[in-house]
Protein backbone atom coordinates (compact mmCIF):
# COMPACT_ATOMS: atom_id res chain seq x y z
CA UNK A 1 0.00 0.00 0.00
CA UNK A 2 1.04 3.66 -0.51
CA UNK A 3 2.31 5.94 1.89
CA UNK A 4 -0.46 8.02 0.91
CA UNK A 5 -2.78 6.08 1.25
CA UNK A 6 -2.14 4.74 4.36
CA UNK A 7 -2.48 8.67 5.54
CA UNK A 8 -6.31 9.01 3.88
CA UNK A 9 -7.39 5.80 6.18
CA UNK A 10 -5.87 7.60 9.20
CA UNK A 11 -7.88 10.87 8.59
CA UNK A 12 -10.72 8.42 7.65
CA UNK A 13 -10.18 6.82 11.45
CA UNK A 14 -9.79 10.40 12.67
CA UNK A 15 -13.61 10.90 11.85
CA UNK A 16 -14.36 8.42 14.80
CA UNK A 17 -12.65 10.17 17.77
CA UNK A 18 -14.07 10.50 21.06
CA UNK A 19 -11.91 14.33 22.32
CA UNK A 20 -14.77 15.77 24.29
CA UNK A 21 -12.01 17.20 26.84
CA UNK A 22 -9.00 18.40 24.90
CA UNK A 23 -10.97 18.69 21.18
CA UNK A 24 -7.74 17.01 20.01
CA UNK A 25 -8.69 14.18 17.64
CA UNK A 26 -6.42 11.75 16.37
CA UNK A 27 -6.80 9.18 14.17
CA UNK A 28 -3.94 6.09 12.73
CA UNK A 29 -4.20 3.56 10.77
CA UNK A 30 -2.15 0.45 10.79
CA UNK A 31 -1.03 -2.08 8.24
CA UNK A 32 -0.01 -5.38 8.59
CA UNK A 33 1.92 -7.05 6.73
CA UNK A 34 -0.55 -9.20 5.72
CA UNK A 35 -1.73 -6.35 3.64
CA UNK A 36 -5.49 -5.42 6.04
CA UNK A 37 -5.46 -2.06 7.98
CA UNK A 38 -6.57 -1.98 10.99
CA UNK A 39 -8.20 1.85 12.41
CA UNK A 40 -7.58 3.75 15.44
CA UNK A 41 -8.74 6.94 17.33
CA UNK A 42 -8.16 8.53 20.79
CA UNK A 43 -10.98 7.98 23.07
CA UNK A 44 -11.14 10.49 25.83
CA UNK A 45 -12.58 9.88 29.45
CA UNK A 46 -13.51 12.34 32.36
CA UNK A 47 -10.97 10.04 35.03
CA UNK A 48 -8.07 11.28 32.14
CA UNK A 49 -5.63 8.22 32.64
CA UNK A 50 -8.21 6.07 31.54
CA UNK A 51 -7.52 7.50 27.70
CA UNK A 52 -6.72 5.46 25.14
CA UNK A 53 -4.19 6.88 22.42
CA UNK A 54 -5.14 6.09 18.48
CA UNK A 55 -2.47 4.28 17.57
CA UNK A 56 -2.74 1.50 20.90
CA UNK A 57 -6.17 1.10 19.31
CA UNK A 58 -4.72 0.15 15.92
CA UNK A 59 -2.58 -2.01 17.38
CA UNK A 60 -4.99 -4.06 19.95
CA UNK A 61 -7.60 -3.64 16.71
CA UNK A 62 -5.02 -5.64 14.91
CA UNK A 63 -3.45 -7.99 17.61
CA UNK A 64 -7.21 -8.82 18.60
CA UNK A 65 -7.61 -10.42 15.10
CA UNK A 66 -5.38 -12.00 15.21
CA UNK A 67 -2.25 -9.92 13.45
CA UNK A 68 1.25 -9.82 14.81
CA UNK A 69 3.98 -8.85 11.22
CA UNK A 70 3.26 -4.83 10.91
CA UNK A 71 4.69 -3.12 7.77
CA UNK A 72 3.80 0.77 9.31
CA UNK A 73 1.19 3.00 10.98
CA UNK A 74 -0.08 6.20 10.13
CA UNK A 75 -0.78 9.44 12.63
CA UNK A 76 -2.82 12.14 11.97
CA UNK A 77 -4.43 14.77 13.71
CA UNK A 78 -6.06 18.45 12.86
CA UNK A 79 -2.44 20.16 14.07
CA UNK A 80 -0.75 21.90 11.19
CA UNK A 81 2.37 20.27 13.16
CA UNK A 82 3.51 16.45 12.46
CA UNK A 83 1.62 14.01 14.45
CA UNK A 84 4.06 12.00 16.71
CA UNK A 85 3.12 8.97 18.77
CA UNK A 86 3.38 9.38 22.52
CA UNK A 87 6.08 6.87 24.47
CA UNK A 88 3.37 4.70 25.59
CA UNK A 89 2.35 4.20 22.15
CA UNK A 90 5.62 4.06 20.75
CA UNK A 91 6.52 1.06 23.59
CA UNK A 92 3.05 -0.89 22.26
CA UNK A 93 4.64 -0.37 18.38
CA UNK A 94 7.50 -1.65 19.41
CA UNK A 95 6.74 -4.47 21.09
CA UNK A 96 6.04 -6.00 17.43
CA UNK A 97 9.52 -4.99 15.30
CA UNK A 98 12.24 -2.57 15.48
CA UNK A 99 11.35 -1.48 11.43
CA UNK A 100 7.93 -0.66 11.52
CA UNK A 101 7.52 2.49 9.79
CA UNK A 102 5.93 5.27 11.71
CA UNK A 103 4.09 7.74 9.22
CA UNK A 104 3.74 11.19 11.11
CA UNK A 105 1.37 13.48 9.11
CA UNK A 106 0.30 17.03 9.18
CA UNK A 107 -3.32 18.01 9.35
CA UNK A 108 -2.59 19.15 5.11
CA UNK A 109 -1.03 15.26 4.73
CA UNK A 110 2.43 16.16 4.29
CA UNK A 111 4.77 13.43 6.16
CA UNK A 112 7.53 12.33 7.61
CA UNK A 113 8.69 8.59 8.29
CA UNK A 114 10.75 7.17 10.50
CA UNK A 115 11.53 3.37 11.59
CA UNK A 116 10.30 2.81 15.36
CA UNK A 117 13.90 2.44 16.75
CA UNK A 118 14.80 5.62 15.49
CA UNK A 119 11.97 6.96 17.91
CA UNK A 120 12.71 4.80 20.75
CA UNK A 121 15.96 3.51 20.11
CA UNK A 122 16.29 1.85 23.86
CA UNK A 123 12.91 0.02 23.69
CA UNK A 124 11.77 -2.60 26.57
CA UNK A 125 11.96 -6.17 25.29
CA UNK A 126 11.36 -9.65 25.70
CA UNK A 127 14.95 -10.33 25.52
Amino acid sequence: MDISRLVEEAFFAKKAAYAPYSGFKVGAALLAASGRVFHGCNVENASYGLSVCAERVAVFNAVSAGERCFKAIAVVSDSEEYCRPCGACRQVISEFGSDILIVMADNKGNFEVKKISELLPYSFTLA
